[in-house]
């Protein structure tokens, strides 16, 4: 199961570095276009930028919020030697539900779909570190 976990999380690493780039190609080109300067960066003034530069930004910034739950969570049942199947799957389902939801995100950006795949994705990072406190307590 450790090699399950450490697969869910080399590709939740993937997913934020491939959408930093998306991010950054969507820069360059707003700044190409001139819907930017080189001024707005020092600020991260992005207003000028359009809807898709803002969204990149704060998908971006999304792998850092409950992912950090998600990365911890799997270093301790690592750890522990609490890696469990349950915490596997769970693991799993996680970054699918990432993925889903950076795909809905940077795409069609449907706010209903968006937001019940990241609360299937909240539920299961949950599941996940109750999971754990089971396995060591119980």
């Amino acid at each position: 199961m450790e090699k399950i976990i450490i697969l869910a999380m080399f590709v939740q690493v993937a997913l934020s570095l491939a959408v930093m780039i998306i991010m950054g190609r969507r820069r360059f080109a707003a700044a190409k276009n001139k819907q930017l300067n080189l001024n707005d960066f020092a600020t991260m003034r992005l207003d000028n930028a359009g809807d898709h530069v803002r969204v990149a930004d704060r998908n971006f910034t999304n792998q850092f919020e409950i992912p950090v739950l998600f990365y911890t969570g799997c270093l301790l049942a690592l750890q522990l030697n609490s890696a469990s199947v349950v915490v596997a799957i769970l693991a799993c389902v996680f970054v699918i539900t990432r993925i889903l939801h950076s795909i809905i995100h940077l795409g069609s950006n449907n706010v209903r779909a968006r937001f019940n795949v990241f609360l299937i994705g909240c539920v299961s990072v949950f599941a996940m570190w109750l999971a754990m406190i089971w396995r060591l307590f119980i």
